[in-house]
């Protein structure tokens, strides 16, 4: 059966035209009582709902109905990437962020820093948040662990996390996360998913041990767990499947890490919006593809903060005109998953969409939000169909058969 990127290869029309998607991490929302608005439609978007006006909307479904992705299968279904068929860890992707060169022989952990509690159990899963500050000798400390027959690295990524890179030979990545994803009960042991990774499994419990006695005395980042842990895949190239020379802005690792894994190249992005759309028009002539990831609506939903949901998506409508002054010939605006405050998590709502170009089909919807996008003329699709979509209003697919 032909797969939509073996259409993509053949159909590819360089035209010259730019694309760009931004990407508002965990968009999606849900009224914190019966018949309210979302976090989207509460906040005041002239911007974004002047393109809605021009453009058409739908909603993005990341995985399968009723599935709730993790920001890795969220960004690669975005980027035309199946997610089911390219499973990738977390620890993959933020070592590639950090730009940490991975090897044949390299396992790669994302570590997070969390608070023991007297009886062992976690009392919090991201140690209160520590600062970078506080986060980079803690990493310098268990840098220093040695396990026989492995190297072992320790790299700082952000804040309260790290990636924990194990290299030597007959390693698997096939090992479950350490992380219960809840408070109140101790951290889980490491566990073999197939006999080849028992190594890493060994590995891990030693590095474990050692950790929790270096991070005994320093609460509230007195241990850590492991989560999304596995060895570097081959994966097509964006240049390859779409024929798109493609830029990356984003601030957070473990998005450059998303765009890395597929060739993109990832470009300064400052600290700021503002720094990323700077960056998005000293670069407008060099790419065909902007990918520009922007974090804080992930976080604000995480943390069930509606109120600032709602002034991070105002954040991201301002800087709307900054886009579309480079006349951008396909403007996407969409999240990798929802992430609704009333749940403080990601979940598996369909994720507002918006596609805005010049050759667009009517929807008569006149707002950005999900009551709009419910009824627009994108309807629902999997997202790893949004770039086909967006090649094609950018005419950049031929016409297929005779």
């Amino acid at each position: 059966m032909t797969d939509m990127h073996d259409l993509t290869r053949k159909l590819q029309n360089d035209n010259g035209t730019k694309i760009v998607l931004l990407v508002a991490d965990g968009l999606g929302g849900l009224p914190l009582e019966p018949g309210g608005n979302t976090e989207l439609e509460s906040a005041r978007t002239p911007n974004l709902d002047e393109l809605a006006r021009k453009g058409t909307l739908g909603l993005s479904i990341p995985v399968k109905p009723g599935i709730t992705p993790g920001s890795g299968p969220g960004h690669l279904g975005l980027f035309g990437y199946d997610p089911l068929k390219y499973q990738i860890g977390r620890g993959v992707l933020e070592a590639l962020g950090i730009d940490f060169e991975l090897g044949p022989d390299d396992v790669a952990i994302r570590g997070n820093f969390c608070t023991l509690d007297a009886a062992g159990n976690i009392s919090d899963r991201r140690a209160g948040r520590i600062s970078s500050e506080t986060g980079v000798p803690l990493c310098e400390k268990l840098n220093r662990i040695k396990i026989p027959g492995v190297e072992v690295f320790v790299r700082h990524v952000k804040e309260y996390r790290m990636v924990i890179v194990f290299r030597g030979p007959g390693l698997g990545g096939d090992v479950d996360d350490t992380d219960p994803q809840q408070t109140g009960v101790p951290p889980l042991a490491p566990v073999a998913r197939t006999p080849g990774s028992q190594k890493t499994v060994e590995v891990a419990q030693e590095f474990l041990k050692q950790a929790r006695t270096l991070l005994a005395n320093d609460a509230p980042a007195n241990f850590l767990t492991m989560r999304g842990i596995d060895k570097q895949p081959e994966i097509p190239t964006f240049k390859e499947v779409y024929g798109l020379r493609a830029g990356a802005i984003a601030v957070y690792p473990m998005y450059r890490g998303l765009a890395r894994l597929v060739s993109m190249d990832v470009l300064d992005a400052g600290q700021t919006l503002g720094d990323q759309t700077a960056r998005l028009k000293a670069a407008w002539n060099d790419y065909d593809f902007f990918f520009i990831h922007f974090k804080y609506t992930d976080s604000t939903g995480e943390d069930g903060n509606f109120d600032a949901k709602v002034e991070r998506i105002e954040e991201l409508d301002a800087a709307i005109p900054q886009i579309t002054a480079l006349n951008p010939d396909v403007l996407i605006v969409t999240g990798d998953h929802s992430t609704p405050s009333k749940m403080r998590s990601h979940s598996w709502h369909p994720v507002p969409t918006l596609l805005a170009a010049d050759n667009c089909r009517s929807d008569d919807c006149t707002a950005f939000g999900e009551r709009d996008c419910l009824r627009g003329g994108l309807g629902q699709f999997e997202a790893k169909y949004l770039m086909p979509m967006a090649l094609a209003h950018a005419g950049r697919l031929d016409k297929f058969g005779a």
